[in-house]
């Protein structure tokens, strides 16, 4: 009897953390460069009732074990990384990935990645983020649109 409780309770638990990440998936549907997430189980444990039999020469096949489960877990929680739609802003700073990869974005330290497009110019004129003040990095193409081998 507990054991099939404690099945239960594992089962509602991991549930509740798969509908955190739905609930975050819709609160952010609209925000610029989300990735949406997906929640995957794994079963915790199983405990073996019967083992499996091997089959009997001019007899019967094998049989499979019985096997009672005792709970399930969060395996994991991935990223979809799959494309997203394109939207037209207007803003000739506003930037779309198509495919893989990330905006670099830089303070002279340190890097971080995103896909959120949504850029502006600073009193410098270098291309920043509005949210983070982070500048954008890359390497400028020449004027027939080569990129140059060299540090970003």
């Amino acid at each position: 009897m507990l054991r099939s409780l404690y099945t239960g309770v594992s089962g509602m638990t991991a549930n509740t953390l798969s509908l955190d990440v739905i609930g975050n998936n819709i609160a952010n549907s609209n925000t610029v460069g989300f990735k949406s997430g997906r929640v995957t189980f794994n079963e915790m444990l199983t405990q073996t009732i019967r083992s499996a039999s091997r089959p009997v020469s001019g007899g019967l096949g094998g049989t499979n074990p019985q096997q009672i489960g005792l709970g399930t877990r969060v395996g994991s929680i991935d990223t979809n990384f799959n494309q997203g739609n394109f939207q037209t802003t207007g803003k000739k700073t506003d930037l779309a990935i198509q495919g893989s990869g990330f905006f670099m974005l830089s303070d002279g330290n340190s890097r971080t990645y995103t896909r959120a497009g949504v850029f502006g110019l600073d009193s410098a004129n270098f291309l920043v983020s509005p949210s983070t003040g982070l500048k954008v990095q890359g390497v400028m193409a020449d004027a027939s649109g080569v990129l140059p081998d060299g540090p970003i």
